[in-house]
């Protein structure tokens, strides 16, 4: 048997074959730059990233390690446009060639400005951009902090201009403002400028850098430095590129300006312009304070005020006037009290007296009762007459014995109603003679108090104004006592401690040294 024309070549393994393919690859193409479109992108546990690139008609598997992903300066997504370098090489198990790729980019301007749109509106969404999160700047601050490059001219024209406006002290923290490791750098500078403390912490903060490209001006869109920015308690003005240039970090800051100078003069104000203003409020002060001070002396020349002398003369004059009416009128308000008093006291009467009013009041009422029914039963009497002399013999006695039967019930009836009425007000009588005695002055007198009248009538109340040989009369519980007065004692002063009584000496008259 003869062998077929293809036994001169070689045998190989599947093995030895996949790994002559991977030399032969890995040769050819050890460098590659290739573009296309994010397919799938999956990142693993182990943090590399396994994506494909396409375009119209083939899938380029790529890989990149975990130490490439973490120096991405934005996350890769399905349907960016991007342009990975890298080398080619072969995966023997599944017989698939793949990129290994160690840097990856957006390709071209369209591609960053649908990334940049994109993430705009996600932050957006957060609300990182509402105006209610702007703090105000300060008006003069003291220190003003810069995140910038220590060798770009940013730096130097920021402290011309504050040098120019109001001399205060900048703090400088230098950071990369351009590439991939700027983004990180400018986010540790806000976050350590918010972190410092005591008197070397800056008043305002200034993040800027000067104009270029989109690629250029990226470390200012990146999350990290926007959110840094928005969550900085120091006022944050953002100075990035020229006017025309516009970065996320601008929609969160507190205050945008056009180029790093501007930021400058946002931060402070001009000092001369500050002398002026300061001079102009002093004149306008002094001249306000002249101006009260004309019109109140005005005012109190108008008033024309009197001599405190003038002002006293009416006071004192009331003074005096009201001096002579207040003894006349304590003399009168005395007088009606005592008349008053000598008006009560003849009203007064005895209890007997009472008694025997109300024994006759109450003898009246009895009499003028008795009367009553008497003409109660004439008139009954009467009308039975009269009723009897229009009836019939036979009915008519009938009637009058039964009108005489009820007289004679109303007036069994009667008797002893009044003689319940007769005992109440007797016992009503009793127990008002008995208040009346209680309360009466005579029951005082019983006690052994006395009343002593003048010769007109009039009480005596005291010693004062009675002089010896003075007609009196004293009341006394059983009857009145006519008395002369031999001399007065005027009243002891109160002491402290009651002293021992001394004897009285005896005299002849009854009433001793008070009469």
């Amino acid at each position: 048997m003869s062998d077929s024309p293809s036994s001169n070549l070689a045998e190989l393994t599947v093995s030895e074959l996949s790994a002559a393919l991977k030399r032969t690859i890995e040769t050819a193409y050890d460098r590659v730059r290739v573009r296309g479109e994010l397919g799938r992108v999956t990142i693993a546990r182990s943090g590399h990233m396994y994506a494909d690139i396409k375009d119209d008609k083939a899938v380029l598997n790529t890989i990149m390690w975990k130490g490439q992903v973490g120096r991405l300066n934005f996350r890769p997504e399905e349907g960016l446009e991007v342009i990975a370098t890298g080398r080619m090489s072969t995966y023997p198990g599944r017989s698939n060639y793949q990129l290994i790729a160690d840097s990856l980019q957006p390709a071209g301007a369209g591609a960053l400005m649908a990334l940049l749109e994109e993430r705009k509106k996600k932050l957006a969404a957060e609300g990182l951009f509402d105006q209610r999160h702007k703090k105000p700047l300060p008006f003069l601050p003291s220190i003003v902090g810069v995140v910038t490059s220590p060798t770009g001219a940013v730096i130097r024209d920021i402290l011309h201009r504050i040098q120019d406006r109001f001399p205060v002290r900048v703090i400088l923290w230098p950071a990369l403002v351009q590439g991939d490791t700027a983004a990180p750098q400018i986010e540790r500078a806000i976050r350590g400028f918010n972190a410092m403390k005591g008197k070397d912490r800056p008043d305002v903060l200034i993040v800027g850098r000067g104009g270029g490209s989109i690629e250029d001006l990226w470390p200012f869109n990146e999350e990290a430095v926007v959110r840094a920015a928005f969550e900085s308690e120091i006022p944050l003005i953002s100075a990035v590129g020229h006017e025309t240039d516009t970065t996320l970090i601008d929609y969160v800051s507190d205050a945008r300006a056009p180029t790093p100078t501007g930021a400058a003069e946002i931060a402070v104000p001009v000092r001369s312009e500050l002398h002026l203003q300061v001079d102009e409020l002093d004149q306008r002060t002094k001249r306000a304070l002249t101006r009260q001070t004309r019109r109140a002396g005005e005012r109190l020349t108008a008033t024309r005020l009197p001599r405190p002398e003038r002002l006293l003369e009416t006071k004192r004059q009331r003074l005096d006037t009201a001096a002579e009416r207040l003894p006349r009128a304590a003399q009168t308000l005395l007088e009606r009290r005592k008349a008053r008093l000598e008006a009560a006291s003849a009203k007064l009467i005895s209890p007997k007296q009472v008694v025997r009013e109300k024994t006759a009041l109450l003898a009246n009422a009895t009499a003028r009762l008795g009367a009553g029914l008497k003409q109660a039963v004439s008139r009954k009497q009467v009308s039975f007459s009269r009723i009897a002399s229009r009836l019939r013999p036979e009915p008519l006695q009938a009637d009058t014995k039964r009108a005489r039967e009820d007289l004679k019930r109303t007036a069994i009836r009667a008797r002893p109603a009044l003689d319940r009425i007769m005992e109440r007000k007797a016992s009503a009588l009793q127990a008002e003679a008995k208040l009346l005695e209680t309360l009466s002055y005579q029951a005082t007198l019983k006690r052994g108090y006395a009343i002593v009248r003048t010769d007109e009538g009039h009480l005596l109340r005291g010693v004062g104004g009675v002089g010896t040989g003075t007609p009196l009369t004293v009341t006394l519980g059983d009857g009145d006592l006519a008395v002369t007065t031999t001399g007065s004692t005027p009243p002891k002063p109160k002491k402290k401690k009651p002293a021992k009584p001394k004897p009285v000496p005896k005299s002849d008259d009854s009433q001793g040294q008070l009469l």
